[in-house]
């Protein structure tokens, strides 16, 4: 399922490309690295059945470092079409005073307990921007994500887990505001909410123009969402603290 995204992605970037080469256009890479940490990841599964545990205070969550790479690309000035890898997996280790159910396997009271949250995101973005000059610019889009996310549990050669790959629609945004032609702030991400669950993928960060070509963020990204249903009950919050370069050819 992955790989047939990330292909179908390439070659509707590719076909666009070869279709606007006679345009103004522009090619760039963003790379993203930091550290995240756990603000919050409550879990049940099943959803319906499952005991109630937390990622985060039931077990101890570990600090880790994360990496994103985007590739865009911008044609006729305003429309840009971008790709974005950003996996995260996040490991949480402790003892529980009860018995837990995950995914029809008991794990027995005040035993070692693991625990691996993996939320992997492939994205492919379309978005236009409204507006366009000296100070300020802002546009909207869609992005289609595909969500790679899975739970597991695992204590003494006992394991259960929870995996989910599916297509999430989410709108896009970008607004960049420039104090000079150097430095500026910047707040874009992905999010929707709907009756079946909610994704938010935010960054709000300062921005600094090193050349025409090399610039350099820093900020605050925030990353929740998650899902409520028979299946399975995951909420997350996870704070991530960013520094980005961006290259463009």
């Amino acid at each position: 399922m992955k790989k047939r995204f990330l292909f179908t992605a390439a070659l509707i970037l590719l076909i666009s490309i070869c279709i606007t080469a006679s345009l103004n256009a522009q090619v760039s890479m963003d790379v993203e690295t930091g550290l995240v940490s756990t603000g919050y990841n409550d879990v049940r599964i099943p959803g319906n059945q499952g005991t109630f545990i937390s990622l985060k205070d039931d077990l101890k969550p570990s600090l880790d470092i994360f990496y994103r790479i985007k590739l865009n690309y911008t044609f006729s000035s305003a429309h840009t079409l971008s790709l974005l890898y950003a996996p995260l997996t996040v490991e949480s280790e402790g003892r529980l005073n009860k018995d837990v159910n995950f995914a029809g396997k008991i794990f027995s009271a005040n035993k070692d307990l693991s625990g691996s949250y993996k939320f992997n995101s492939y994205r492919l973005t379309y978005r236009y921007d409204f507006v366009q000059n000296p100070n300020i610019e802002f546009g909207l889009g869609f992005t289609a994500k595909i969500r790679d996310a899975g739970i597991t549990i695992s204590s003494q050669g006992i394991s259960a887990e929870k995996f989910n790959v599916g297509f999430v629609p989410i709108i896009n945004f970008r607004l960049s505001w420039h104090y000079n032609d150097d430095i500026g702030f910047l707040f874009e991400g992905d999010a929707l909410a709907a009756k079946q669950g909610r994704a938010v993928d935010v960054l709000l960060a300062a921005s600094y123009k090193l050349s025409n070509q090399i610039g350099i963020k820093a900020g605050y990204r925030i990353l929740e969402g998650g899902a409520d249903n028979d299946e399975v009950y995951n909420f997350a919050l996870l704070h991530y603290l960013s520094f980005g370069v961006s290259y463009t050819l």
